[in-house]
């Protein structure tokens, strides 16, 4: 499915080969993100992805950036997370030279320019804004805090606007000196080009150069904050996150843990839409999902409820878990949820992003890279007992921290419903 290349001082490189595909997509990840940060560079990893699109060596404006990659027909993006931060093109097979070089030019070759650093604090402040206005999102800032504590992981990615506007640029050019090196760099390919084309425009991209990355500091033991955090907001739906510590990035137990939370909250099919949904009209949105770090992980479901149904839908939640707790999963649920995930996986392999996703994710985070093939015999390899005895682990009742953001009337009280039944 893929071949691997590590240039000397440079970038690995990391390609699958999809013959006849029409198009070719590059996501290159920089190996720095938010826990790098001290709480006085809060934010810096952030604002370093928005200031690279501000102009670099080839291409000095925002604007001479997106014609290169908009003028063939591609799109490109960025996004910054705890452990990473991805940049990402996809373009027409015959222009994959084009997007190579300006995926180089980002991130090894950035201007950043004192007045667009000055600049572009306005519209950061107004992206944590507009997470701050938005109930779901405020939900999600919360319990990243009640879980993780006030740590890098508990700090939200942005930053706050208080520190963008205080942060120097001098910090921002010394993140850039530090993390943003070619050898710091895993450069993935997806398309119809030979792997020896894949290193050739990867190396005349980026070049070569290390850096020195300090190590980020350890997860604290989770949880680590407040067993509920609330935010009061005049809000016609409520916004509810219920999570629990799970598993780090690589652990034996990933597989399982990734059917468990099929069963419990993805998609359609699943436990709690089913039965908080449908059987009960208690949300209109809900669904459970997994976070995954180097040394630390939470499984988390998240909801969206009329703000009179808060306990209600907590307790069907929290009925859910004990559920997955008490008794085995049937074996015609395991296998479609084995089936949803597997297949899920599979039908997404047919985007060359998503397989520059797959392969540049794994080659830049874990231990290895699985091929497809690997990750489906892994699931089907997942059996009831092992779900059970994840969710024995898991699911303890003191583990639980949650978030809501409501009216304040409709958030008294809502800690004593905090409680897995049995």
């Amino acid at each position: 499915m893929f071949e691997r290349t590590a240039l000397p001082s440079g970038p690995r490189v990391i390609s699958s080969r999809l013959p006849a595909s029409r198009s070719v997509s590059i996501a290159a990840y920089v190996l720095a993100g938010s826990r790098l940060e001290s709480p006085e560079q809060a934010g810096v990893a952030h604002f370093m992805e928005h200031i690279t699109f501000k102009g670099t060596a080839a291409f000095p404006t925002t604007r001479a950036i997106s014609e290169a990659i908009e003028g063939v027909g591609g799109s490109f993006n960025a996004a910054t997370d705890r452990e990473s931060t991805v940049y990402w093109v996809r373009v027409p097979r015959r222009e994959a030279a084009v997007a190579m070089d300006v995926l180089g030019e980002l991130i090894i070759r950035p201007t950043l320019a004192d007045a667009e650093i000055n600049h572009e604090r306005a519209i950061v402040i107004e992206e944590i804004r507009g997470y701050l206005d938005d109930p779901t999102e405020y939900a999600q800032i919360l319990f990243q805090q009640s879980m993780f504590g006030d740590g890098p992981l508990g700090r939200e990615i942005c930053g706050d606007e208080a520190g963008i506007r205080a942060l120097p640029e001098a910090t921002i050019h010394e993140f850039w000196r530090t993390a943003y090196r070619p050898s710091n760099t895993v450069v993935a390919v997806a398309g119809d080009i030979p792997h020896e084309t894949a290193v050739d425009l990867a190396d005349r991209a980026f070049g070569s150069g290390n850096g020195m990355l300090p190590a980020f500091a350890p997860a604290p033991l989770l949880p680590a904050g407040e067993r509920v955090l609330v935010g009061r907001r005049s809000t016609s739906q409520a916004q509810l996150v219920i999570g629990v510590p799970a598993l780090h990035r690589d652990h034996a137990d990933a597989w399982p843990l990734a059917v468990l939370n099929t069963v419990l909250g993805d998609g359609m099919s699943s436990r709690l839409f089913l039965s908080v949904r449908e059987d009960r009209a208690l949300a209109y949105d809900v669904s459970s999902g997994v976070m995954e770090y180097a040394d630390a992980g939470v499984l988390e479901v998240s909801a969206g409820v009329d703000p009179p149904g808060l306990a209600a839908a907590l307790e069907a939640i929290l009925r859910e878990f004990a559920r997955l707790r008490d008794e085995a999963v049937p074996d015609e649920e395991l296998s479609k949820a084995r089936s949803y995930l597997a297949g899920g996986i599979e039908l997404r392999m047919d985007e060359t992003r998503h397989v520059a996703s797959w392969i540049g994710g794994q080659e830049a985070l874990h231990d290895r890279v699985m091929t497809i093939d690997d990750a489906l015999v892994a699931i089907a390899a997942v059996t009831a007992e092992d779900i059970q005895r994840l969710a024995r682990d898991l699911l303890i009742e003191d583990a639980l921290r949650m978030a809501v953001v409501a009216p304040a009337r409709h958030l008294r009280g809502l800690e004593r419903h905090l409680r897995i039944p049995g």
